[in-house]
């Protein structure tokens, strides 16, 4: 089955006439429409010179936070219609991520895709909420999940009638304070006939820091990108900042803005050395 063929309402993903990996990016969370604005701008014309189908991703509340203290958004709807936005400005599917089944009415007013969190892979309540809507569901695979359970998160979407469903992996809880990718997740979640993501930044997290700061190994990004689309990834999801180390989330995870184009144009040159169209 091609997987693609799941998500036709998302323009950009459901036609790939370039046989490139589809990507997700934007910052963690939305700080200000002035950066979620730059960031798309730049990010779109990197893909459209790439042939890149991209969908801006920005959260609109951090509700995982590691401390009290941490950064949780500017406002709800404040940051949803800075999402808008950016759909209607540069002609982009957006995404964001919700945490109850009440955002998942509020948040499919304003963007394309609904995006379950790891730690909520496993909700009931909410995946139903979100299938429910109509919209894209996206759920990452839980940390402390295998690939061969993701077929039970997948299956409840299809329950509510809803044939638009995306995985995600984004590595596996190893030890107390770090993770790993195993990469045969990814073709065993294709198997269920959906698109598969590989998330490249949230996958070096090195949570549950003596700081309350979660901590990151950015240098691996190209590592984890590489191999996933050598391995059939549909999809990257990364997080991208003009500054990370100024950024209010995730900081220690984020690629530079800067980096993200030699990045993607590598990765292209592998998707077309690997994959014949």
């Amino acid at each position: 089955m091609q997987s693609y063929s799941l998500v036709p309402s998302i323009k950009n993903i459901g036609h790939r006439t370039s046989n490139n990996f589809f990507l997700i990016a934007g910052p963690c969370a939305i700080e200000s429409e002035q950066m979620a604005m730059e960031i798309a701008e730049k990010v779109k014309r990197i893909t459209s010179d790439l042939k890149i189908p991209y969908v801006f991703k920005g959260s609109y509340r951090k509700a995982n936070r590691s401390s009290i203290h941490s950064f949780t958004g500017i406002g709800d709807e404040k940051a949803l219609k800075i999402l808008r936005k950016v759909a209607e400005t540069f002609d982009l599917p957006v995404t964001t991520d919700i945490h109850t089944d009440e955002e998942a009415a509020m948040a499919a007013e304003y963007v394309d895709i609904l995006q379950i969190p790891a730690f909520l892979c496993r909700q009931t309540s909410l995946i139903k909420a979100a299938a429910d809507t109509g919209k894209i569901v996206n759920i990452k695979k839980g940390q402390f999940m295998s690939p061969e359970s993701m077929m039970h998160a997948v299956q409840k979407v299809r329950e509510c009638h809803n044939e638009k469903v995306m995985l995600t992996e984004r590595g596996t809880t190893f030890g107390y304070q770090d993770l790993v990718v195993d990469y045969r997740g990814i073709p065993v979640m294709k198997s269920f006939g959906v698109p598969v993501i590989m998330d490249c930044t949230h996958s070096l997290q090195q949570p549950n820091q003596p700081s309350g700061v979660t901590g990151g190994k950015p240098g691996l990004i190209s590592t984890i990108a590489k191999a996933a689309v050598a391995v059939g990834a549909d999809g990257l999801f990364l997080e991208t900042h003009p500054n990370p180390s100024e950024a209010k989330s995730d900081a220690a995870n984020m690629l530079p803005l800067d980096n993200l184009e030699s990045l993607l144009t590598t990765l292209v040159n592998i998707r077309q050395a690997i994959f014949v169209p």
